[in-house]
């Protein structure tokens, strides 16, 4: 398992828009998933074992904070030809597994994740109500095999906080986990560079 660090995007960057197509084959854009009050933009997959460690978090926070106002989104970006266990197919039993409230988009071309500046599985994003980035990190301190609780404790204190108009709390750390896979010569400049 590589461990690989979010590339922190800077605050206040805008949320880029895309049109990708969801588990139930419907094509959905940003402003179709966002949420009155902010959205969570997350990148993940179904075989990465960061993300499986925090599934079943990510579909408590998805029931608790979309009935707040809060949009939530997962975009799967990772190469299917060399990992078909994260194709679109999978990805609707995954949904239906894990019981996902969200949407769940597929980025065949990776076009979204490299706008996104995504590095890894799973990858935190997270707009005000005027679609600028507000937080970007960890989902909490948890990790395979640390012992610590998922709690989803970082993004969960960003979102109570721009519910009730208060700052952000600092500091915000890297989300780590499985890189993207990438297709082979579709690899992100800051990708090579890590």
């Amino acid at each position: 398992m590589v461990r690989t660090p979010s590339t922190m995007l800077p605050l206040g960057t805008d949320a880029k828009d895309f049109t990708l197509i969801n588990t139930d084959g419907r094509m959905l854009s940003f402003p179709d998933v966002a949420g009155e009050r902010g959205t969570v933009l997350m990148f993940i997959c179904n075989h990465c074992p960061f993300v499986k460690h925090v599934a079943q978090q990510l579909a408590t926070i998805g029931q608790e904070y979309m009935a707040k106002g809060i949009g939530m989104v997962a975009i799967n970006s990772n190469d299917v030809s060399a990992h078909p266990a994260d194709s679109p197919e999978q990805m609707v039993h995954e949904s239906e597994q894990r019981g996902y409230p969200f949407a769940y988009l597929f980025d065949e071309t990776q076009e979204v994740a490299k706008a996104y500046g995504a590095a890894c599985t799973p990858d935190f994003y997270l707009f005000d109500g005027s679609r600028k980035l507000v937080y970007r990190g960890q989902l909490d301190n948890s990790r395979p095999d640390s012992g610590v609780p998922v709690t989803g404790e970082d993004l969960r204190n960003a979102m109570d906080a721009l519910l009730g108009s208060q700052p952000i709390p600092e500091p915000q750390r890297p989300s780590i986990g499985c890189n993207i896979k990438w297709r082979p010569g579709n690899e992100p400049d800051y990708f090579l560079r890590s």
